[in-house]
């Protein structure tokens, strides 16, 4: 059996053990059975306790082990949690792979093209923060973090190189 704690927006935890096939197991240690039929990509129909369900897959996140699905109509936001995880956060590693990032440095030397954000922006993992061309292609530069701009040390039309600072988040 496979065993996944999975913890809702609610702070609401659920542990599932399923069996090899994974048409039964366990929820919060009460036996459990269902019936799932993939309708097409990302739909399936459920079947449980005899109540049908239909449920929609909207995303799914690999790196953070998070799911977002919609079943009968309501949304839910889960994040799933394995064996590996319940021992890291039982050693007080679980933190280990969320990093504060507070430089951004140039990854290549290039030219700034273009500056996407100013100082007190506020800015989410994956924004654009500037262009810098480099060997004539054009890079986007996007956010490693959610977090808030600093400063800018750089300016349009300036030659960066290597590592060199870009900007702060605070």
């Amino acid at each position: 059996m496979s065993v996944i704690k999975v913890v809702g927006e609610d702070k609401k935890e659920f542990k599932i053990e399923l069996a090899k096939d994974a048409n039964a197991g366990l929820l919060n240690g009460e036996k459990f059975s269902w019936d799932v039929i993939k309708v097409k990509e990302n739909i399936y129909h459920i079947i449980k306790d005899n109540q049908s369900y239909n449920l929609e897959v909207l995303s799914i996140s690999t790196e953070e082990k998070s799911f977002f699905i919609k079943v009968d109509g309501i949304n839910y936001r889960f994040n799933a949690k394995d064996k590996y995880d319940e021992l890291l956060h039982s050693l007080g590693m679980d933190n280990l792979t969320s990093t504060k990032v507070s430089d951004l440095k140039a990854p290549m030397p290039g030219l700034v093209l273009e500056i996407s954000v100013e100082g007190g922006q506020q800015v989410s993992k994956g924004d654009a923060l500037l262009i810098l061309e480099a060997m004539k292609m054009e890079n986007v530069i996007k956010s490693p973090t959610d977090g808030v701009i600093k400063s800018i040390s750089v300016n349009k039309g300036e030659t960066v190189e290597k590592n060199q600072l870009i900007l702060n988040f605070e």
